[in-house]
């Protein structure tokens, strides 16, 4: 996506305000999924940082007297180089002396050009297919790609709410124009309705009854004004410009409703292949790593219930003339060993093991049911649809008839064979049905934004 400039800053802050500018927007600037960009680094870096448990380690060391009978001392460096396979470590160092040595400290003897030592060392049972390094790799790895799709996740929920406070904020601007209207009706018939009783053509008691009107008309329009103050306010938590100060929209900012894409039809929703999307969402995808972590951490624990046995190889070399020590350092040495070891009770590896064995089955469990959720939450939101599709004709129908309905009352009423009551009655069940028609159109807009969501199109929600 491009960086928020000054096209998108004109967008929020003038208008009309299209769905499309405000997905952008939330999904440029939201706190909520720039958090979860940074988790993601994090992760990255957890997994930078266990592969440092194979990172070549130098060492030195130096050792000499200062006073006392014997003089000898020693300087070495020494390399060693953890592997994978086997749990394997490969050395290699140098040493050289001089002076002479205690019969204890005989070993520290080298020739006069130092020794040269390599070797390795082996796991043949605990640590050979898995330690804890290696599970550190791995588990950093899926962790890092479970913040991935933690990313994605938090950008559908993200758009998924921006789409449904845009369509509620539209919808309550709707709304008040209808009740605008109504109370404009009430208005220009209080002015006639005065002229006509000062000509001595009404009664007083039809200027009571239409001031009973206006009052009530007003209190609905201030109904919806409020509401409209509040849907802004959600909007803007979501609308944001190119610093991530929020942007609350105004009732000029409304868009032509001509401009708006109709609701999508639900026959063509379900051409989506549903499993298949399921089975790509993010939760099913995390959860597939969790249940990988979670077998991997068994592994670990089955790994600590076996007895340690090490092999380790040496080969050493003196050169130069001989030293201190005499002959007997100046070969060349092979030396293998064998290192064994077994807690006889392994408790407590028993105890980690059960554990992890129970952390795989929960993790399977709470898979199955997020998987249940998923399907049913879709079937819900077709459901929604439909029925939010069929009511959107009703109320259109019973529109066109109401309004034809106030007509013919007002007619009656000009003709003197109506009843004011009746116009009032007509009027307000006419504005009724239109509030009807406008929240209809509003569960079909949010029908569809969740089933954009559930089905992770990424192009309605503004993420392609």
């Amino acid at each position: 996506m491009e960086a928020v400039g000054d096209p998108l800053e004109r967008a929020l802050t003038t208008g009309p305000l299209l769905p499309e500018e405000v997905l952008r927007s939330s999904a440029l600037t939201f706190p909520a999924i720039l958090e979860a960009f940074e988790r993601e680094a994090a992760a990255r870096s957890d997994q930078l940082a266990a592969d440092g448990a194979f990172d070549l380690m130098l060492k030195g060391e130096y050792y000499d007297r200062l006073t006392g009978f014997y003089s000898g001392g020693f300087g070495k460096a020494e390399a060693r180089q953890p592997l994978r396979p086997y749990g394997a470590e490969v050395f290699g160092s140098y040493r050289v002396s001089n002076g002479d040595f205690p019969t204890y400290e005989n070993y520290n003897y080298t020739n006069q050009l130092g020794e040269v030592k390599v070797g390795a060392l082996f796991s043949l049972l605990r640590n050979r297919d898995i330690d804890s390094r290696r599970f550190g790799i791995e588990d950093t790895r899926l962790a890092a790609s479970q913040a991935q799709l933690d990313v994605m996740l938090v950008q559908i929920n993200t758009q998924h709410e921006a789409l449904r406070a845009y369509w509620r904020w539209v919808a309550a601007g709707e709304e008040i124009r209808v009740f605008e209207e109504l109370l404009e009706i009430a208005e220009a018939r209080q002015i006639g309705l005065t002229r006509e009783f000062r000509e001595g053509a009404r009664a007083r008691i039809a200027l009571t009854e239409n001031e009973q009107n206006l009052l009530r008309r007003r209190t609905l329009l201030e109904e919806a004004k409020r509401n409209f103050a509040t849907a802004s306010n959600s909007l803007g938590f979501y609308l944001r410009g190119r610093n991530g100060q929020m942007v609350v929209p105004t009732r000029e900012m409304l868009p032509d409703l001509a401009r708006l894409k109709p609701v999508v039809q639900v026959d063509t929703l379900l051409a989506t292949p549903l499993n298949e999307v399921i089975q790509n969402r993010p939760e099913l995808q995390t959860f597939r790593l969790a249940l990988e972590r979670a077998t991997n951490r068994v592994e670990l624990r089955r790994n600590d219930l076996q007895p340690s046995l090490d092999a380790s190889v040496e080969l050493s070399r003196d050169f130069g003339q001989i030293g201190p020590g005499g002959p007997g350092f100046d070969s060349t040495d092979t030396v293998v060993g064998l290192t064994f070891s077994v807690p006889l009770q392994r408790r407590q590896a028993r105890g980690a093991l059960q554990r992890a064995e129970a952390e795989l089955r929960e993790t399977q469990l709470r898979q199955r049911r997020i998987t249940d959720q998923l399907t049913t939450d879709i079937s819900n939101i077709l459901a929604n649809l439909s029925a939010a599709l069929k009511l959107t004709d009703l109320a259109g129908a019973e529109v066109t008839q109401a309004n034809q309905m106030v007509q013919a009352e007002r007619t009656r009423f000009r003709l003197g064979a109506g009843d004011f009551f009746l116009v009032n009655v007509r009027e307000e069940t006419a504005a009724n049905a239109r509030i009807s028609a406008i929240r209809a159109d509003l569960s079909g807009r949010l029908a569809e934004a969740s089933f954009n969501a559930a089905t992770m199109n990424l192009n309605a929600l503004g993420l392609e």
